[in-house]
């Protein structure tokens, strides 16, 4: 909220990868303010006044959808949600014919969810505004791993040199591709647990320990974070059956009582109960911050337009110099 000299140098949000530890630690401290400002009464700021966002979901999306248009409309940005299963995609239009009907509106943020690996990458090169990746494909989703990150150091004082696990469908998840890089990038130790089937060996490229077991893998850790079986991107039997899974995979008190006492849980939601988590272990406030997780998502994602669009107008006046 405050103009003090940034470390952040990005155009836009396409993942974690290209972000420096400093400029994902400077997204997280102005979050921090953010979270205050959202507890207010008075919840709204003028970061974004004068700017128009245009969100774009190719994907359903309820949490995350909801979330960049709030963070948005907070800070004082003229906001529009485009239908986009019920748009000119269907009827045949390119992604890059697309690209080219908002470069004639003038947006200056673009929030985009798309089942496609890349499309966001694409469509940032074809317009001229502000790009942020809402979820593309099994690529990345960088906002969950921030409002994840922020969670994270808000619970534990910090955020580096943790033990985490996250445990579940690795395979088909953006939200466990950018979480990996994140919690690497910031030097935390992580495990990846779940069947061989969701937890493909090449994870072990990234750093991380595999386990099958979740006895074994849960050991001593900080944070155990599930997440969803996602049966949309599975076209085989992953599973043998959703009750067989929660046996050995979903997290239950038994499971839980192997990592540290002050361990929290976390899942991006939305949650299968009985699935990947037992519905007392979301509940449980003293372990539990999946209500924080939502809470955070608003203010890293005003964070981050506000920070892209301070970059953004700094670059239009350097073109109008």
């Amino acid at each position: 909220m405050s103009d003090a000299p940034t470390y952040f140098r990005q155009n836009h949000l396409l993942g974690i990868e290209p972000l420096h530890p400093l400029e994902i630690t400077e997204i997280l401290d102005l979050a921090d303010s953010y979270v205050e400002l959202n507890r207010q009464t008075q919840k709204h700021a003028d970061a974004l006044a004068g700017l128009t966002q245009i969100n774009m979901f190719f994907e359903n999306s309820t949490r995350t959808q909801a979330s960049f248009e709030l963070a948005g409309k907070r800070l004082g940005a003229d906001v529009m949600n485009m239908a986009m299963q019920a748009s000119s995609i269907k009827k045949g239009e390119t992604l890059i014919d697309t690209a080219m009907t908002l470069n004639a509106m003038h947006p200056d943020l673009l929030v985009v969810r798309h089942p496609h690996s890349g499309a966001v990458d694409l469509l940032s090169q074809k317009v001229n505004c502000a790009v942020l990746n809402a979820g593309d494909g099994k690529h990345e989703h960088p906002t969950q791993a921030l409002l994840d990150a922020l969670t994270i150091r808000r619970a534990k004082g910090r955020l580096h040199r943790l033990n985490i696990a996250i445990c579940g469908d690795i395979a088909h998840s953006r939200v466990a591709r950018s979480n990996l890089i994140l919690l690497g990038k910031m030097e935390n130790r992580i495990r990846l647990i779940g069947p061989p089937t969701l937890v493909p060996g090449h994870f072990a490229e990234f750093g991380a320990e595999i386990y099958d077991d979740m006895h074994e893998g849960l050991k001593d850790v900080d944070v155990v974070m599930m997440l969803r079986l996602q049966k949309e991107r599975m076209d085989g039997g992953f599973i043998p059956s959703e009750r067989e899974y929660y046996h050995r995979f979903g997290l239950d008190a038994d499971k839980l009582a192997q990592a540290k006492p002050d361990a929290i849980v976390m899942h991006p939601g939305p949650m299968n109960r009985g699935v990947e988590i037992d519905g007392t272990i979301a509940d449980d406030i003293n372990r539990s911050v999946i209500q924080e997780q939502v809470e955070m998502g608003v203010a890293v994602r005003m964070a981050a337009m506000d920070l892209l669009a301070r970059n953004l107008r700094s670059r239009r006046q350097g073109e109008a110099a």
